[in-house]
């Protein structure tokens, strides 16, 4: 075989084998880039669920204060009530 054969079959191997590392390499730098992005998408819902728990334990307190607020309400109407009665006596 002639020198020239020789160095043509030996770039087309040397170009294939480069060709498949290279590509080799991509794909691995791919898997990782596409771990990292999903590792800090799966952060990102986990940040926003602990935001909707909080927003939820608040909106719980509120309601308990709700509530508490709404009978301190009911429980001084009722005592103005019996206080313009008793007013009223006095002014009979």
């Amino acid at each position: 075989m002639e020198i020239t054969t020789i160095t043509a079959i030996f770039a087309a191997v040397s170009g294939v084998v480069l060709g498949w590392v290279t590509r080799t390499s991509a794909f691995k730098k791919d898997v990782a880039q596409e771990a990292g992005s999903g590792a800090a998408l799966r952060t990102d819902v986990e940040y926003i669920k602990h935001g909707v728990d909080d927003v939820r334990f608040e909106l719980k307190d509120q309601v308990r204060r709700f509530d508490a607020l709404t009978e301190r309400v009911t429980r001084v109407e009722e005592s103005t009530k019996q206080a313009h009665k008793r007013i009223d006596k006095i002014e009979e």
